[in-house]
């Protein structure tokens, strides 16, 4: 791999995690504000519209399930692909929650969910109504959004995402330092 070619799948990559990130945020105020109707907080520890998390969920699922999405595994006549990326969709962002959960607790002092009034959970840190949610939202991620983004980068270009990429990158790195050491 060229130099050059590694320069613009990192881009590609940040500019993929910070749309993630954003979209986390908005999915967590949505829910907060219109399904649960508890009002609107920022969402998660950073200033920004943001949950790195979400960007980093969506990376390993890129890494972890990008090529499958592509490949039909049948069973029979039918493709179960979309059944076995449920599935492996809702282990994995559920590994991730729950070693997030700890790392926050570790560099925070707490984790900004609590399960514990949700069936099937593990400390409040995991549970079965979250984890169905994001393996489904997982499949609009994999087969809905993601085509549509990676055209969306190719549009602009590998000057432009690589400046943008980059300002996110910076961006992103202020945030969390300031929330990190200063606040």
């Amino acid at each position: 791999m060229t130099t050059s070619s590694l320069i613009d799948k990192c881009s590609h990559a940040m500019l993929y995690f910070f749309a993630y990130a954003v979209i986390g945020w908005l999915y967590e105020v949505f829910l907060e504000v219109v399904v649960y109707r508890w009002g609107f907080s920022n969402r998660g520890f950073l200033f920004g519209p943001y949950l790195p998390v979400y960007g980093f969920g969506a990376l390993l699922l890129l890494a972890a399930f990008g090529p499958l999405r592509r490949r039909r595994i049948l069973l029979g006549p039918v493709s179960i692909t979309p059944l076995l990326l449920f599935f492996g969709i809702m282990l994995l962002t559920t590994a991730l929650e729950l070693f997030t959960s700890y790392w926050m607790e570790w560099t925070a002092g707490g984790w900004q969910w609590d399960y514990s009034t949700y069936f099937c959970n593990f400390e409040g840190r995991i549970a079965l109504n979250p984890s169905v949610r994001f393996g489904l939202g997982g499949l609009v991620f994999l087969y809905l959004l993601q085509p549509v983004l990676e055209k969306g980068v190719l549009r602009l270009g590998v000057q432009k995402s690589r400046l943008l990429a980059l300002f996110l990158f910076v961006l992103v790195l202020a945030d969390f330092l300031r929330a990190m050491f200063f606040q």
